[in-house]
């Protein structure tokens, strides 16, 4: 059994007509391929420098950057063990051994599967390293979303009272992950409650389960635009790395499971050869790309990414239906008692009335892009230097044009909100929805640095897990 081949989008080439990457071709081909070793070196050890830096200035020189003791990282030192920890190794050890070998080879339904499988797998072995309260405590801690969403018993009031109830010191203050977002987070764990899933232990399985899905919705957006190969060269990097210590048993994680799937119909919607299942497809992604923008506040920037999905289909059609999709959930919002543009500047007002106060932007600016380094992994750097090395392939359109637009971006997903200030410290769970974009990027390594890339993402995952203590 050989694996499909999916259709080519309008107005792209097939994969076929990009080059391989991992190829030593003579001549130009053979500098191309030296660039991209020295790209993909020089972009690790710049993310490992930062991570260096981020954590060693603050204390070397005695800077309050308010990030608990473990800069940049907001984290605990806690070297320790626990029942998870071999299993976590093992898996690290089979997906090193078998990942390229399964990504390359395996027909393709079976490989979402697997990488579905393996990266649920992968973040329950790492968050079982605490054991059950690994995953059954996070929740249910008293700033996050259950305590609260069990305490709701009439959604239109709560509509009504949220804006009122986010300033800090007002009658009922929210805890700081409610007020910190728009209601949509709070009802995703009030519809949970009411399915009966409300305790910590199986709110944190849903939202593993949701966030394994994750690779399956970006390999299978780059499938949809004609860039399946590409795909299988990113899966290892997307389904295994650091950012699954945060992706385990965090709300932001069930965020971004939302915001892949948008972005994965979307992609459906560009490339359908229908006008009807086109309309169908994109009403849809809309509906879920609005629903992000009520999760988080920063998803906003999802923008950039469903701009990125139709400039790789090259076409537009759907986005008027994207649009109408998106504006029914603002309406429904709005209607409910809840005005997103009412709700933010009084945010901002509380954010920075509290820490952000007291975390300089000076060091965050640069210090978020060491914390990405942590969560998306060294990788991440890599990913970045290829695909900036390779944006003339957008205009060529194909293959490579796809996977180069989706990752670029990503990193602007990244650079947007790391500039604007909302996202000082934290990030290594804010900016998860953006983490498997940017990394698409790895598709672009060469093939023999590959397996010791790939080494490097697990090494660090099963470091961070066992040396410092992160309360999601």
């Amino acid at each position: 059994m050989t694996p499909s081949t999916p259709s080519t989008p309008a107005g792209a080439s097939p994969p076929e007509a990009s080059p391989p990457d991992d190829a030593r071709p003579r001549g130009r081909g053979i500098r191309w391929v030296r660039r991209s070793e020295a790209l993909a070196i020089g972009g690790i050890a710049v993310a490992i420098l930062l991570m260096v830096l981020a954590h060693v200035l603050p204390k070397e020189l005695d800077w309050t950057v308010r990030s608990r003791n473990y800069p940049p990282l907001h984290a605990t030192w806690m070297p320790r063990t626990g029942p998870g920890t071999p299993f976590a190794i093992a898996t690290a050890l089979l997906l090193l051994v078998v990942g390229e070998r399964v990504a390359r080879t395996w027909p393709w339904r079976r490989l979402l599967v697997a990488s579905a499988v393996a990266a649920f797998a992968w973040m329950l072995c790492l968050a079982l390293v605490d054991g059950w309260a690994g995953i059954a405590d996070v929740l249910e801690s008293d700033i996050e979303y259950l305590q609260t969403a069990r305490q709701v018993d009439d959604v239109g009031a709560t509509l009504r009272e949220f804006v009122s109830r986010i300033p800090a010191g007002s009658e009922g203050q929210w805890p700081v992950h409610v007020a910190g977002h728009p209601p949509g987070a709070l009802l995703t764990f009030v519809l949970l409650v009411r399915l009966g899933l409300g305790t910590g232990g199986a709110a944190g399985i849903v939202v593993m389960v949701l966030a394994a899905s994750i690779p399956v919705a970006v390999m299978l957006t780059l499938r949809i635009l004609g860039a399946e190969r590409y795909a299988r060269l990113a899966a290892p990097f997307l389904v295994a790395g650091p950012a699954a210590i945060w992706m385990a048993v965090s709300g932001d994680a069930l965020f971004a499971a939302v915001a892949a799937w948008a972005t994965c119909l979307l992609a459906a919607a560009a490339t359908a050869r229908r006008w009807w299942a086109g309309a169908a497809l994109g009403v849809a992604s809309g509906l879920l790309y609005g629903w992000c923008v009520f999760l988080s506040y920063g998803l906003l920037l999802l923008g950039v990414l469903a701009v990125g999905v139709l400039v790789a289909a090259r076409a537009w059609r759907p986005l008027p239906w994207a649009v109408g999709g998106a504006l029914v959930v603002v309406a429904a919002f709005a209607v409910g008692g809840f005005a997103w543009w009412e709700a933010y500047p009084v945010l901002v007002e509380r954010y920075y009335a509290g820490i952000a106060s007291e975390r300089p932007y000076s060091y965050w600016v640069w210090a978020n892009l060491a914390v990405l380094g942590f969560s998306a992994g060294p990788a991440a750097g890599a990913a970045v230097a290829l695909a900036a090395s390779r944006l003339r392939a957008i205009r060529d359109g194909g293959a490579l044009g796809v996977l180069v637009v989706l990752a670029i971006a990503g990193i602007a997903m990244v650079l947007v909100a790391d500039v604007s200030g909302m996202s000082k410290a934290e990030v290594e769970r804010i900016w998860l929805p953006f983490v498997p974009w940017v990394l698409l990027g790895t598709a672009l390594l060469p093939r023999w640095l590959r397996l010791p890339t790939f080494a490097v993402q697990l090494g660090t995952a099963l470091l961070m897990q066992h040396i410092v203590f992160s309360q999601w």
